[in-house]
């Protein structure tokens, strides 16, 4: 019986399980989950959400485990439900629900694995509240460590599922926070002058940690939402700041699965990639512009996108948002956006950008190191604006906040540089400064390289042969060093970054989870190249 560690029992943990569990070989299976609860996964753990943020995802997309997301919510019973402000009677597939409540499907999904694969024979240990301190690559295998065990306990495979990495709560001090999980769901924050770096989901999600101290959210009987301030709480003001500081749309109405793309074709991308890095940006922004013409030709007209380019269609995307006040032009996209999903109406150039990031996306380790950069500050900002369009009540929630004149957004412009102090946060470009009395850094997940890893042994043994971020095949096993190889798959999302930009989310989890799964019976096929650091 072969032995398997799993590192991390989040989703990408949990698919990875549930994987192993269809090949219907017994195995040996050590989950080690550093939270106090396995299957859980920080992005859905009530330690670090609040019931007001919601999950960026609808069960009609949500990979099944046991039951779809959409069943499992049907079976749990009014007053759970009632607890998220849900209704049953007006549950449905694409609808977005708080993220603690899908963190109770992946714990709930979990523990049925622990007890099917049990069922079936396998050997299951889940180790809660443990945190792996170190894993080294042999010959025969890997050897991995936990905290407080002098001991290493030996693997045929370690799997690394670890997840979204962000700073420890220990460098959050009591006005500066350098994420939004970073102890801000346990502090206090006083109604003061709050700044929030990022204008996107994170941004707005964190600004809701700190208004439900304040305040709170009515709805009124014909649907409109208000927030009303406490009446101690007046000094309470928040900005939104980004370089552009344009908001995301609402989430958009499209068919799902998706319809298939009819000129940037696998085989088309494959063909562009054969023949070489050269120009393989430019050539395939040309096939983008054919696939748009033929999906919404009156749309390309207007923006005249025959006359752009891979440079500056960015600029030409984000222009309409950038003419208007964000809150005028939010409240103008939230209700076009809400009649296209009554009336089921499907908006072709955002459909067409949805389906073409995926496919685009596998260009990316072939590029040029000048073409990365390109590609980032161009089509990259375009795609990750486009599937990060965001829950419609997030959108009537910060709608609520700007009528009650709290919040209000901050477009910074390229340059500008922030300086942390021990009671406030300045943010300054060339024209103007700011002060802040609470700051919080909300810009997301960084990718990182392989000197971040929090296992020292196997990145030193990574340094030790030049990869300075790790080189993985397709079934996310290490390449290097050659003992790892068919030993360590490597699932951490924030590693996988520099060559798959948009690999964050859950149907990402559910695909890494399967790939790596195969690692157990069959060798890698091939090797990502590996690249110039890229940040998104």
């Amino acid at each position: 019986m072969k032995k398997i560690a799993i590192v991390g029992a989040g989703p990408t943990g949990i698919y990875t399980f549930f994987s192993l569990l269809k090949k219907n070989v017994p195995l040996s299976i050590t989950v080690y989950e550093q939270a106090d609860e396995a299957g859980v996964g920080m992005p859905y753990s009530n330690e670090d959400n609040s019931k007001m943020m919601l999950a960026n995802i609808a069960s009609i997309e949500i990979p099944p485990v046991f039951l779809t997301y959409i069943d499992w919510l049907r079976q749990q019973d009014d007053a759970h439900l009632a607890r998220y402000r849900v209704d049953r009677a007006s549950l449905h597939v694409r609808q977005f629900l708080p993220r603690i409540l899908l963190g109770e499907y992946f714990r709930d999904q979990f523990v049925q694995l622990v007890a099917v694969a049990r069922a079936q024979g396998f050997e299951v240990n889940v180790h809660e509240a443990c945190q792996v301190t170190d894993l080294e690559a042999t010959e025969t295998g890997v050897k991995l460590w936990v905290e407080n065990e002098l001991a290493a306990e030996r693997f045929d495979l370690a799997v690394i599922a670890t997840g979204h990495v962000w700073p420890d709560e220990s460098t959050s001090t009591r006005t500066f926070f350098p994420s939004p999980w970073s102890g801000l769901m346990e502090a206090n924050i006083r109604a003061c002058n709050v700044g929030i770096m990022g204008t996107s989901l994170s941004g707005i999600d964190a600004a809701m940690a700190v208004v439900v101290q304040h305040g709170e959210f009515v709805e009124s009987d014909d649907g409109q939402l208000q927030f009303n301030l406490d009446p101690q709480s007046q000094a309470l003001n928040i900005t939104l700041m980004s370089r552009s500081g344009v908001l995301p749309e609402a989430d958009f109405y499209c068919p799902i699965p998706y319809d298939p793309l009819k000129v940037v074709t696998e085989n088309a991308i494959q063909r562009e990639i054969d023949a070489g890095a050269d120009g393989l940006l430019d050539r395939v922004f040309r096939l983008i512009v054919q696939e748009l013409e033929q999906a919404d030709p009156q749309w390309s007209a207007r923006i005249a996108l025959q006359t752009l380019n891979a440079d500056t269609i960015n600029e030409a995307w984000f222009a309409d948002r950038k003419k208007h006040d964000p809150f005028h032009w939010a409240q103008t996209n939230l209700d076009e956006v809400e009649r296209n999903k009554r009336d089921k109406r499907t908006v072709a150039w955002r459909y067409t950008i949805l389906r073409l990031h995926e496919k685009v996306e596998e260009i990316v380790p072939y590029l040029s190191e000048q073409d990365v950069q390109r590609f980032t500050s161009g089509l990259a900002r375009i795609f990750i604006d486009n599937y990060a369009a965001i829950p419609s009540q997030s959108i009537r929630r910060l709608l609520a906040l700007r009528e009650a004149g709290i919040i209000n957004i901050l477009a910074l412009g390229q340059d500008y540089e922030m300086k942390v102090e021990e009671n406030q946060t300045r943010i300054f470009n060339q024209q103007n400064s700011w002060s802040f009395d609470v700051f919080i850094d909300a810009r997301g997940q960084q990718a990182l390289k392989t000197k971040d890893l929090p296992f020292p042994t196997l990145r030193q043994q990574l340094l030790a042969t030049g990869e300075e971020i790790p080189d993985v095949g397709d079934d996310y096993t290490l390449q290097e060093p050659a003992l790892a190889r068919g030993h360590i798959a490597f699932g951490a999302l924030p590693y996988l970054m520099h060559d798959r930009p948009f690999v964050q989310g859950i149907t990402a989890c559910a695909e890494i989870g399967a790939a790596m799964a195969r690692a157990i019976t069959q060798p890698a096929s091939w090797s990502r190249r590996r690249l110039p650091f890229m940040e998104v």
